[in-house]
């Protein structure tokens, strides 16, 4: 079953509506309605994220090489960290780093790695800085705080990014750029 947020129940009194055909009349009578609020986690705004808009008409897309450049090379530092953490690879597309900000996970990691339920994860980039996403169960994947992450490591089309599970729901991000390939054949 989907896990549902908790709502607040609230119970006040509201005037029943009246026309001003009788609003001169004795006062009117109160009735109780009941307002269901969720609960929502405070929501941190990064004015530089939402005041510079992309401007999604010049996507560049990366070539077959320098995408498989990149995912060759994130493998490549994947092999060469620690073994007792579980790890995978996941090469970076459009839909992940611009419209829609989603980030669908391997569904045989999840299932064998990550809680079973909705929960918040948090991501670990290269320096440190955390930041908190909302993962998706029964979709296996990033959704709430995806967005914030791919924009501020300015994610592109092609970059190959490490996953590396160092505690029950926090990940350390490792980046590979796509860009390096095209800085590196003169492109």
């Amino acid at each position: 079953m989907k896990q549902v947020k908790p709502r607040t129940i609230k119970t006040e009194l509201v005037p029943v509506r009246r026309s001003r055909r009788v609003a001169s009349k004795p006062a009117p009578d109160y009735k109780e309605v009941t307002f269901y609020e969720r609960i929502e986690l405070p929501r941190r705004v990064c004015s530089r994220l939402y005041n510079n808009r992309r401007d999604l008409s010049n996507r560049v897309y990366a070539s077959d090489e320098a995408r498989e450049y990149a995912t060759k090379k994130a493998e490549e530092l994947e092999s060469s960290l620690e073994a007792d953490y579980p790890t995978f690879v996941k090469p970076m597309l459009q839909s992940h780093v611009t419209g829609g900000f989603w980030l669908g996970l391997p569904s045989h990691f999840s299932k064998r790695n990550l809680p079973r339920r909705d929960d918040t994860v948090s991501l670990v980039d290269e320096q440190g800085d955390e930041y908190q996403t909302v993962y998706l169960a029964r979709k296996t994947g990033l959704s709430g705080g995806w967005k914030r992450f791919a924009v501020e490591h300015e994610l592109v089309d092609g970059d190959a990014l490490v996953f590396q599970l160092i505690r029950p729901t926090v990940f350390k991000v490792y980046i590979i750029r796509v860009n390096t390939f095209e800085d590196s054949n003169g492109s």
